[in-house]
This record gives structure tokens, sequence and C-alpha cells, in this order.
């Protein structure tokens, strides 16, 4: 395998922590559901800007994203303005495009301040603590497997594809979309859906320890998975897996020389901000 990513370096200022989470899927199963799951969302986020200095998006914060050159798909305001007061405040944000949200363009950069990566990336965190590097994507595609879906995602990156689509009213686009969604194993909201397939069957997981044969990491972080999971990818080196927020909501958050994978407990944060 073949192993290439962009690469960033990070000052982490004393005292101020990364964070990580994925896979929202805002806009199913329903729209009380989907606020609801938002208004959560902001919670959290705000349980963690006193000492936040990036915070990591990593894909299907949406269930569905398109941006025409004139509209977006409706609703997620409230979300979209926390995340541009945190901009405002000098907390970094990236996100990553997912699966169902990969149609991504230069709103999110122009409106909240995001910079928007489509692929895996390998941070350096440079600390007083220490130097880690990790690497961020969301994860679909990646590794052995799935042959299906990386066929159907060259079509949906294709440049013609997307031009059709874009042709297409917006009413009528992205109702195909949700339609198309609602077919997706990753829209059912069902506690238990997801199972740990065995080490020689997550996919993620065999694409980091052939990552780790060619260029070293302390951490890999991907979403898409829908499964919460920290493993040893050897004596040095750990995977992690973000979960989803349909049903469990887990993050990750870094210190500068530690990462943990950890679930939001919404009344402590409220206890916390109180």
């Amino acid at each position: 395998m073949n192993f290439k990513s962009e690469k960033r370096t990070v000052s982490l200022h004393e005292g101020r922590c990364v964070y990580f989470s994925s896979d929202f899927h805002l806009g199913v199963p329903s729209l009380p559901k989907s606020r609801e799951r938002e208004r959560l969302i902001i919670t959290w986020l705000e349980s963690i800007e006193h000492n936040a200095q990036m915070i990591f998006l990593v894909g299907d914060i949406f269930d569905f994203w398109f941006e025409y050159n004139k509209a977006v798909p409706k609703g997620f305001v409230r979300l979209l303005g926390k995340l541009a007061e945190l901009n405002d405040k000098g907390i970094e944000l990236v996100i990553f495009t997912g699966n169902h949200d990969m149609w991504m363009s230069g709103y999110l950069t122009d409106e909240i301040g995001a910079t928007i990566f489509r692929n895996p990336v390998t941070y350096t965190f440079v600390s007083g603590k220490s130097t880690k590097t990790i690497l961020v994507g969301h994860g679909d595609g990646l590794g052995p497997g799935d042959n299906t879906y990386k066929v159907l995602k060259r079509i949906f990156e294709n440049s013609f594809f997307q031009l059709m689509f874009r042709l297409m009213h917006p009413d009528v686009g992205i109702w195909i979309a949700m339609e198309w969604s609602k077919r997706s194993r990753r829209a059912n909201d069902h506690k238990g859906e997801e199972y740990f397939l065995g080490e020689d069957h997550e996919w993620l997981f065999q694409y980091c320890l052939a990552v780790e044969k060619k260029q070293h990491h302390d951490y890999y972080i991907f979403g898409h998975r829908h499964l919460p999971l920290d493993m040893k990818v050897n004596a040095v080196s750990r995977y992690v897996n973000l979960g989803e927020w349909l049903n469990q909501q887990h993050f990750a958050v870094f210190d500068g020389e530690n990462l943990s994978l950890e679930k939001f407990d919404p009344g402590s944060a409220a206890a916390t901000k109180n």
C-alpha cells in the first residue's frame, strides 16, 4: 500500500485540548429527533469551549449535504451558529467530509471559518508535554473490503455526476438524496446495530496496521464505523473510532500527551456549566 497524506503541524497551548467527534447525521430519522440531537451536540460544544483549541468534526455531520451555487439544504442553523461563535472566539474548526456529506465546497469555510478536508490528514501536535502524530479522517473507503461502496464513491466524486445533480432543482435533488439515505443502513435509528467484527474484519483497523508499517502515528482517529473503539495497533500506537451520535454520544479528547475516548454526559455538563 502506498500511503500518502497531507501533513499539518500545530503548537498546542498550555492548558488547551483538541476534541474530536463524528457522525452526527443531522436530518434523520425525523426533524424532531434531529433537532433534539442538534441541541445535545450544542450542549457538548458549550461544555468544551472553555479549554478547546481545536475541534475536529470527522465526517457525516449531516445525513445529506450538497452545495448548489446559490442554495444549501435548509436547517441546522443552531449548530452552524454555535460553530461560527466558537470560531469567532479563536477556536479552530476542522471538518472532514463523510460519505453522507461529501459534497461540501466553500460554504462552511466562508460562513463558519472551518477548514475542510476530503482525505485523511496527519497532524503533528507539539506541546510542552510531548510531540504526537495523529492521522485523522472519516474512514469511508479505506482498508480492504467494502468494494461496492468504493465504486459508488468514485461515481459520487465524479465532477460530471455532480454537475448532473446540480442541474436538478434543489427540491428534487434533495428529495432523491434523502430517499436514498433512508435506505442506508447508517440512517437507521436502532441501538445495537453495530458490533465488533474481530480484528481481521475491522477494515479501518487493518488500514491502520498497514499504514503503521509505512509511517508511525501515535494515534489513528476515524469515524464512519458507528462503533466506539479503542484498539492497540502496536505497543506505541492506537486506533480510536469515534462512534456516532444517533444513539451513543462519544468523543475523543487530546491534551497534548494523552488521548481518551469518552461518552458525553449532558447531566454532568449542565452541572459544570452551573
